[in-house]
């Protein structure tokens, strides 16, 4: 399946995107029995590669756009390399811990599990989650969630259909292990907020198509809920996490 080009709006992507909560990463290096090298693959602007790296002596973070990758902020630790998901270029059984956060429903499984099989070493595990941009925590669920079925859905590319699924349908290979649950979170204000949703994939697919940015249909109705504008309140999304080892 083809992945949406994020390169266009990789800055918006590092300002307005959720970071991973820590306890996620201690939960996967506590499930590993070496902590010498994890992969990040589409690393994205490096949001999961920075907790990894306080877990694993070394982070190496990949993603297909370079662009990406040159809005990741530095670290001695981490190699940021441009590489697709389903050619790593990693030594076999190289590798602890691979993680994939909100961007497997993009990959091209079967090759990308082959390449998995290929640069784990035995023992080591598979993470991978995402969260669903429509479906929040009260108060705004019912906003977000219509506002995601409704106007914006169509517009997201066909793998967004894992992410709907809750990434239920996926079956990774190796044996099934149990991570626990975990959330994302944010503190933002309005103007925030409103810079999240324009980073969605199908909102600027809505917009090259049709010439109109969508969150003016939820601007009104968000902004009474939320408040003044620089309120800051903090979202939350579950995680839909499958790991593998």
């Amino acid at each position: 399946m083809k992945s949406p080009d994020y390169s266009p709006f990789a800055k918006a992507y590092a300002q307005f995107r959720p970071g991973y909560p820590e306890e996620l990463f201690s939960r996967l290096a506590s499930l590993v029995d070496w902590h010498d090298l994890a992969w990040d693959c589409a690393t994205g602007n490096g949001q999961a590669a920075l907790e990894l790296v306080k877990h694993f002596d070394r982070v190496i973070a990949t993603d297909v756009s370079a662009e990406q990758i040159r809005c990741a902020p530095p670290h001695p630790r981490i190699e940021y390399r441009v590489a697709k998901s389903e050619e790593s270029g990693l030594d076999d059984r190289s590798v602890d811990v691979i993680t994939v956060a909100t961007a497997m429903h993009w990959f091209d499984l079967e090759r990308f599990y082959s390449e998995a099989r290929r640069i784990v070493r035995p023992g080591g595990l598979l993470a991978a989650w995402s969260y669903h941009v429509g479906y929040v925590e009260p108060p705004f669920d019912r906003i977000f969630e219509r506002f995601y079925r409704e106007v914006v859905s169509p517009y997201f590319a066909p793998g967004a259909r894992l992410v709907d699924a809750r990434y239920e349908t996926i079956t990774l290979p190796g044996e099934a292990v149990d991570a626990g649950k975990f959330f994302v979170s944010a503190a933002w204000n309005l103007d925030q907020m409103f810079a999240f949703i324009g980073s969605w994939s199908g909102t600027q697919q809505y917009i090259k198509e049709r010439g109109v940015d969508p969150a003016a249909f939820i601007s009104e109705e968000l902004g009474q809920l939320w408040g003044e504008r620089e309120t800051i309140r903090v979202v939350r999304w579950p995680l839909y996490i499958r790991v593998s080892r």
